[in-house]
């Protein structure tokens, strides 16, 4: 038996990067896994790989995670498909590098939109679905950017801060009404995906990462793997007293 088996998962921005680390380890642990990404194609695509095995344990749809209209029609269709949601992982997200002077408003709010505003309407309208199974878990992404804040990252410390607090928030909820779903935070530091792409500032990709790897107490960035195996956790019945916590998984940086 995988270590959650026969669960249903949601996996927002599961087209590449940690969404689709995510909903490969999932599904390979037991889960049927719904993946939902703005890129159509890109996460058709990964849903068909993690399918190649014949396993049938994926099925991918378009969402804009920023859409109240978008959310309630995910939500809608599974459970109209599988008349339950059992996880959560409110992955999708975007950066921005720029001080709180040289950020525009416009991408400012775009940035919430995608990064804080997905998480608020995922547990809004995810959480009546839960309650229709045994137990649930939801488990945000942040990032430590969340919790250690950076000079030329006002839009993405602000929301991935506002992410870890309302994960917090949903947990006492949770658990004042006694609904049986958990609700926690992980939050990863540099690790190897498309959403680095930006810190290479024009430079060599590896040479970048490299770079940013010397930043780290254990001496390297991380993988995809590093983050989707604490989401495991908090997904699975393993983590059943787990609630209202949060994972760094970040080398070392924070204890710095």
């Amino acid at each position: 038996m995988g270590r959650v088996e026969n669960k249903i998962a949601l996996i927002t921005g599961a087209a590449q990067g940690l969404g689709a680390a995510i909903a490969e380890l999932l599904a390979r642990e037991g889960a049927s896994v719904v993946m939902t990404d703005i890129n159509t194609q890109g996460v058709r695509q990964k849903a068909k790989e993690i399918d190649a095995d014949g396993s049938d344990k994926a099925v991918a749809w378009q969402q804009d995670v920023s859409s109240e209209a978008a959310w309630q029609q995910t939500i809608d269709a599974i459970s109209e498909r599988f008349g339950r949601l059992d996880i959560l992982v409110n992955n999708a997200g975007i950066g921005s590098i720029a001080s709180v002077v040289d950020e525009t408003y416009e991408k400012w709010r775009q940035v919430h939109a995608v990064d804080l505003d997905s998480v608020f309407l995922g547990c809004k309208y995810g959480i009546p679905l839960m309650e229709n199974g045994d137990a649930g878990s939801i488990v945000n992404v942040s990032s430590i950017s969340g919790i250690i804040a950076g000079h030329n990252l006002a839009a993405y410390n602000s929301a991935k801060a506002a992410v870890r607090h309302l994960s917090k928030s949903v947990a006492l909820h949770c658990a004042h009404v006694r609904n049986n779903i958990r609700c926690n935070s992980v939050h990863p530091a540099f690790i190897d995906t498309p959403i680095l792409n930006g810190l290479a500032g024009g430079q060599d990709r590896a040479a970048a990462l490299e770079k940013l790897g010397r930043q780290v107490p254990l001496g390297r960035i991380g993988k995809p793997d590093d983050v989707a195996y604490a989401v495991l956790y908090l997904a699975s019945d393993e983590s059943q007293f787990v609630t209202g916590s949060e994972i760094k998984i970040d080398g070392g940086i924070s204890a710095m």
